[in-house]
């Protein structure tokens, strides 16, 4: 409503301005650029790193005040959507700080009690249409946000049998959607009496609504990502016992072959787990993990780790060049300039 005001105000002073007076010069618009609390730190493993992000980089605080920070994805109109899972809520962002609701319940919406703590969305993505993709964690299904607001459901069960609660996902340019379904919507996990299916799955849904189990030999599968010329795709593995990112070779009929480990954190002690994960247009790999964002190239060198002060759950590329890297990380929104495009 403030935009539509200042733009009512615009047009009126424009008009009174043309009643009378000689004409004036218009004016370069104005644009200020809002400042944001610099925090964090980027450590260089290798010189590569230089060439994708300088540690000198500032990594900015945008957003403080929620629970646990998940699924960022950018839209074109210039705004940010992230979830916050236990607060069950997708909240918006937009470049002047700003954040406010978007979408409440975002993810469990029974009369009943929740099947555990973490129940609203998870993952967001978009479709080659715009609208919003949801991976509802308390009602363990995969859902699409319409433009005229209502939701259609895309995945619910397999072979008869609830999903567990869609973690993250990623469309194939075929438009086939992959994403994983780790347990972490029940109380007592893979223990727990709700959960239907005696494994945690990553799943191919095709665009004429087929559902394929690709692999359930994963303990916890979370975030995942494609090469860029999709011959590959990328699994984390959030397990604190075997803490690892796979790499899936994809075949032709959009299965996967056994899969390989691509980096394996888990001797590492700092707080976070293999989770969200993006790629850039040169394949390098942006993997949130233990301490921060593990910066990996195709190959799987380590090039280096971006900071924020909390641990990073997920990571997106945005703005309209594609090179500034949002980070949700616990209670807060975090983001660093790159100077490459990642894949959108």
């Amino acid at each position: 409503m403030r935009i539509k005001l200042s733009q009512a105000l615009l047009i009126g002073c424009a008009a009174l301005a043309g009643c009378g007076g000689a004409p004036k010069e218009a004016e370069e618009p104005k644009t200020e650029t809002m400042k944001f609390e610099v925090v964090g730190t980027i450590d260089k493993i290798d010189p590569a790193l230089d060439g994708i992000v300088p540690t000198s980089a500032p990594i900015e605080k945008l957003a403080s005040g929620f629970t646990f920070t998940e699924g960022p994805v950018w839209f074109d109109e210039g705004y940010l959507l992230f979830s916050d899972i236990p607060n069950n809520v997708i909240v918006k962002w937009t470049p002047d700080g700003q954040t406010s609701e978007f979408l409440k319940p975002s993810g469990y919406d029974g009369d009943d009690a929740p099947p555990g703590a973490f129940i609203g969305s998870n993952g967001l993505i978009k479709d080659k249409e715009g609208r919003l993709v949801i991976c509802q964690h308390g009602n363990g299904q995969m859902v699409r946000l319409e433009k005229d607001g209502s939701k259609t459901v895309l995945a619910a069960k397999y072979e008869g049998k609830r999903l567990n609660s869609p973690n993250d996902a990623v469309y194939k340019s075929n438009g086939d959607l992959y994403f994983t379904d780790p347990p972490y919507g029940f109380v007592k996990q893979d223990d727990d009496p709700k959960k239907e299916l005696p494994f945690n799955g990553v799943y191919r849904l095709t665009p004429d609504g087929k559902l394929d189990l690709l692999t359930k030999d994963l303990t916890r599968p979370n975030g995942l990502a494609f090469s860029p010329d999709e011959k590959y795709l990328y699994i984390a593995n959030s397990d604190p016992a075997k803490k690892i990112w796979m790499r899936y070779e994809v075949k032709a009929d959009g299965t996967l072959a056994s899969g390989q480990v691509f980096a394996d954190v888990t001797t590492q002690e700092a707080p976070g787990l293999p989770d969200g994960l993006k790629i850039d247009k040169f394949g390098n790999l942006y993997c949130t993990g233990p301490g921060g964002v593990w910066v990996f190239n195709p190959g799987g060198k380590h090039l280096g780790t971006i900071r924020p002060p909390e641990t990073p759950a997920n990571v997106t590329f945005g703005d309209a060049d594609g090179q500034m890297l949002y980070m949700t990380a616990r209670t807060g929104l975090y983001r660093v300039r790159l100077n490459v495009e990642g894949i959108r």
